[in-house]
């Protein structure tokens, strides 16, 4: 479990700030850490420009976008977006205020653990960082941007499957959550026997990623092969979560991914998660289903992300 106390009451942060060297715990036994841990190659995610499937005037571009999208979502299961109306100045913003709040000490980052961003109504400000003063508004600004970019990317999503384009609209439910997790991965003494998160898959609808500015470490598998997520500038990358491979039928796929350690550098990453209302069944889209495609899955109620940190300091995967 990220963050935990595992040596004389210090957490990882601590440890590497003081040049303890790696815990026994937090070395990774697999045999497939050797694979995941290799030279792998750059893996050639497909960069979208979000505009091209949401503004597009002319029928035939915006059925050739859309067709070209729902096929990176089938096999690679993510992409890269661009053009996705978030500023730049912006992304900036998120990005020095995360390493401005991980620069405070450990008994001010626990006060903020396991918090929901959207729906408001559920948002609990007394309990938000008002250290750094500015975290607050820049959060609730940058979240309620990736709202509107999720709306969009999930009606482009129906149409690219010839849906009614508010069809995972009304399956997620009029008050789906946004789960907000800022990552930090300092420094490894020993990358070669720890990972920075283990192979998983996300149990979200979608998630969006800000990867960190320079420092990479993300890989995807596809294809039963380990690939490297390159960094493209102010890029999101998008990921199809279990939920939306489940309300597919399996057409798009949520791919494993895994975070490697760094011996050298700090990284830091922003995850959005968007989950169903509570309460909500997710099941196959029932256009979907047919002779050639039976349906895959049941109908599943639970939320799956229910005990997301909001804030998770990141450094190994042994759980």
């Amino acid at each position: 479990m990220a963050g935990a106390e595992v040596e004389n009451g210090k957490h990882v942060q601590e440890l590497v700030e003081n040049g303890i060297d790696l815990p026994n715990n937090y070395i990774w036994e697999s045999a497939n850490f050797g694979i995941i841990n290799a030279h792998v190659p750059l893996g050639d995610i497909p960069v979208i420009d979000i505009s091209q499937l949401t503004k597009s005037k002319q029928l035939d571009q915006l059925q050739s976008a859309l067709s070209s999208w729902g096929f990176s979502l089938s096999s690679w299961g993510c992409f890269q977006a661009i053009i996705h109306g978030i500023e730049n100045s912006l992304v900036d913003e998120v990005r020095q205020v995360a390493k401005e709040f991980f620069q405070l000490p450990m008994t001010e980052k626990q006060k903020y653990a396991r918090k929901i961003v959207i729906p408001d109504d559920k948002r609990k400000l007394q309990y938000w960082p008002q250290n750094p003063q500015s975290f607050r508004r820049i959060l609730h600004e940058y979240s309620a941007m990736i709202q509107q970019t999720e709306k969009q990317l999930l009606k482009a999503m129906a149409r690219s499957l010839c849906l009614e384009e508010d069809c995972f609209l009304k399956k997620l439910g009029e008050r789906k959550l946004i789960d907000a997790r800022f990552n930090y991965y300092p420094p490894c003494p020993r990358p070669d026997l720890a990972l920075g998160i283990k192979p998983h898959a996300d149990g979200s609808a979608i998630t969006f990623l800000l990867q960190d500015k320079e420092v990479e470490g993300l890989q995807v598998m596809k294809d039963d092969q380990w690939f490297h997520v390159p960094i493209v500038p102010y890029a999101l990358l998008v990921i199809v979560g279990d939920q939306m491979e489940i309300m597919t039928n399996g057409i798009f796929k949520s791919p494993v991914h895994t975070a490697l350690a760094n011996s050298k550098k700090e990284r830091h990453t922003l995850a959005i998660f968007s989950t169903p209302e509570p309460g909500i069944e997710i099941e196959p889209v029932g256009e979907l289903i047919n002779d050639k495609r039976p349906r895959l899955y049941k109908g599943l109620k639970e939320r799956w992300l229910s005990k997301t940190w909001f804030f998770f300091l990141l450094f190994q995967c042994v759980v």
